[in-house]
């Protein structure tokens, strides 16, 4: 997510924050998944 025209080079904290991200939505979604389990079985045996 740099500013500068060269999207290619990320600098090394776009790239922490990156992961950084992606940890945050993996979390997320397993505390979603826990959340709403009866709902999430519920599609599985439809």
């Amino acid at each position: 997510m740099s500013t500068d025209d060269t999207a290619d080079s990320q600098s090394p904290l776009d790239e922490v924050m990156d992961d950084i991200r992606r940890e945050l939505v993996q979390r997320v979604a397993a505390v979603d998944r826990e959340a709403n389990r009866e709902i999430y079985n519920a599609f599985e045996h439809q």
